[in-house]
């Protein structure tokens, strides 16, 4: 059904292909961000996310990618992904 749905959207002219990409902050847990996170959603959520999450925020949408959505994240990882999101993009 997915597929369906991307093939119909695709045809339709609705997905732009070329959109510019998002450039995350240069800090520490920059990679690690990107590596894992892009593997479910776009870089696009994190700035989109950021006016309203604090450091609680942050590691609570990081647990519940983990746990809730089955997001393959190593323990020491998701630290550092939550200290560089809480850091660069925390309010």
């Amino acid at each position: 059904m997915r597929t369906l749905l991307t093939v119909a959207l695709l045809s339709a002219g609705l997905v732009q292909a070329g959109e510019d990409a998002v450039e995350l902050k240069d800090a520490p847990g920059r990679a690690l961000v990107e590596a894992n996170c892009v593997a479910c959603h776009s870089l696009d959520y994190i700035q989109m996310n950021s006016p309203f999450l604090d450091r609680k925020g942050w590691e609570g949408s990081v647990n519940k990618m983990i746990k809730v959505m089955g997001a393959p994240v190593k323990e020491e990882d998701a630290r550092a992904i939550v200290e560089y999101l809480s850091s660069a993009y925390g309010k």
